[in-house]
């Protein structure tokens, strides 16, 4: 008698590859704040949810959060963030989920100008 019991292995497989597979959606870096996202242009990060993704990309490059997050923790009212040319406000906001391949855009608000 086996003291450990058999597992079909393709099955153990596949529920492996799946727990440790998290979306890698790719973050668009606006030209102002690239400076503090090693002069990147995007970056990839893994996440299964927009929010989780910011975070993953402010975890990599830290300078970028006192530009995106207030001291509280919120996401500030300036920046816009796109899933797909989508606005994530109309969505689930920082909560929405993102999949392989996705295009995260990380747009500042511009103010100023006279009519």
């Amino acid at each position: 008698m086996a003291l450990f019991p058999r597992v079909n292995a393709p099955e153990m497989n596949r529920s492996t590859c799946l727990w440790h597979h998290l979306p890698m959606p790719k973050i668009h870096i606006p030209t102002p704040l690239r400076q503090y996202a090693g002069k990147q242009p995007a970056v990839e990060v893994k996440g299964s949810t927009v929010g989780e993704a910011l975070s993953g990309l402010v975890l990599q490059h830290p300078d970028l959060r006192r530009h995106l997050y207030t001291d509280e923790g919120k996401l500030r009212a300036f920046v816009n963030v796109y899933l797909n040319d989508e606005d994530v406000r109309y969505m689930q906001k920082e909560a929405t989920a993102v999949q392989d391949g996705d295009n995260i855009s990380i747009v500042p608000s511009i103010a100023g100008g006279s009519c």
